[in-house]
């Protein structure tokens, strides 16, 4: 269901936000965020005027913002710290709507996709969007150089692909989805929305955020890195727990293929593409999003 005029105005600015991330900005007084920290107002300001956000969420983004720039800045252990379990928290409050002042809307309501398989609902969730667009500009590091893009999708392709065959072959072995292939009116909604939204902020929190951080500070480890994967993968696979067991069990399976794209690629857009690709091709080519049972 195409975004009603005025919503399109809001979230076009807020998709443009997710897209400056990757702009090259100039220096301005040795500050290169002041980019995507412009449009990310600019598209609060937007949401605010057709009511998609209010006053209570525009502080909520204030507060979220000031505790990763904080976290990022400070040199103390003793600060950054609580400051980092402050914005960790902060970005799971907004990707899981469970501050005030967020209206997302719906973008399909209760449709069916595949036969066989039960309703879906998809919304275009703004505070989602905020948590990601934060995550990845105070702390992901996104390609802004364009002769770092073939590197990196060179590294990334062989996982992706990997992925792709591991986690769909083994959803068609055990019966949750079969071959479905369909171009649906909802499709580029689901595609541009999955991709701007979905993938950015969970690898942001999953791979940019929360493995990078546990690799770092188990760096001392022979298996730090090792743990870092497990830890953050199983709480990316615990946090589908709502879709039900076997959604969690193949959530993590995908999150370990997502985790190898981060570290083979060494750069935070070959988890972004990676989960991008899984999901495209499972919703235009497989049962979406599972069979019954």
């Amino acid at each position: 269901m195409p975004l009603a005029p005025d919503l399109s105005i809001a979230f076009g600015a807020l998709a443009l936000a997710v897209l400056g991330l990757w702009i090259p900005a100039p220096a301005v007084r040795g500050n290169r965020d002041w980019l995507w920290c412009v449009m990310l107002l600019v598209a609060c300001a937007a949401g605010m005027a057709v009511g998609v956000l209010d006053a209570r969420g525009l502080a909520a983004t204030f507060v979220y913002l000031a505790l990763a720039f904080g976290a990022r800045a400070s040199g103390r252990a003793r600060v950054r710290i609580p400051l980092l379990v402050l914005t960790g928290a902060g970005a799971l409050l907004l990707a899981l709507h469970r501050l005030p002042g967020f209206h997302n809307p719906v973008l399909l309501d209760h449709v069916q996709v595949s036969a066989g398989a039960p309703p879906f609902t998809l919304y275009a969730n703004f505070d989602k969007a905020i948590a990601g667009i934060v995550l990845m500009g105070v702390f992901c590091g996104p390609i802004r150089a364009r002769a770092d893009w073939l590197p990196m999708l060179r590294r990334t392709l062989p996982v992706l692909a990997a992925t792709l065959v591991v986690v769909l072959g083994a959803g068609v072995l055990l019966g949750v989805v079969r071959p479905d292939v369909k171009w649906l009116p909802a499709t580029p909604w689901f595609l541009v929305n999955n991709l701007l939204i979905t993938c950015v902020t969970e690898e942001a929190f999953f791979r940019g955020f929360l493995l990078a951080g546990l690799a770092r500070s188990m760096g001392g480890w022979r298996a730090g890195t090792a743990v870092a994967v497990v830890v953050s993968t199983v709480l990316f696979g615990l946090a589908h727990a709502a879709g039900g067991p076997m959604l969690v069990v193949f959530a993590t399976l995908a999150g370990f293929g997502y985790a190898a794209a981060y570290l083979r690629s060494g750069r935070i857009e070959g988890a972004i593409l990676t989960h991008f690709a899984l999901n495209a091709v499972h919703f235009v080519a497989f049962t979406y999003p599972a069979l019954m049972r």
